[in-house]
């Protein structure tokens, strides 16, 4: 069901019913909840790429991180302290890892998220 999901997400029509879930009924996905806050999600990536990779996604509509307002300190807190908090909780700091956001011709879902990937063991 994920995969379907991830799939759909990737359509302009799939792109805007999932911004408008999870700015409005994110209790209703069925992913495999990491973190939540106020402002955004964590949760396991469906199709994952790396041993590690988890989608961190902001529960506010923005397309891209050009249209994260600098006054939206709430979600620029929760990114870095939700990501602090995965990155020690996985022991990645000595492994490595990565956290990853595309924009453009690069972003598959016309909604603003984040890649936390590691490969190392």
């Amino acid at each position: 069901m994920a995969r379907f999901l991830l799939r759909f997400a990737r359509t302009w029509l799939g792109g805007m019913l999932f911004s408008w879930i999870i700015s409005n009924m994110s209790f209703a996905l069925p992913v495999d909840r990491l973190r939540e806050t106020e402002t955004l999600l964590a949760f396991h990536h469906p199709q994952p790429s790396h041993l590690v990779h988890i989608l961190i996604v902001p529960k506010r509509n923005y397309r891209s991180i050009l249209e994260v307002p600098s006054s939206d300190s709430e979600f620029l807190h929760d990114l870095l302290e939700v990501t602090k908090d995965l990155v020690q909780e996985l022991g990645l700091e000595k492994r490595g890892y990565r956290l990853i956001t595309n924009g453009g011709e690069y972003q598959e879902v016309n909604h603003l998220h984040f890649h936390l990937v590691s490969d190392a063991d």
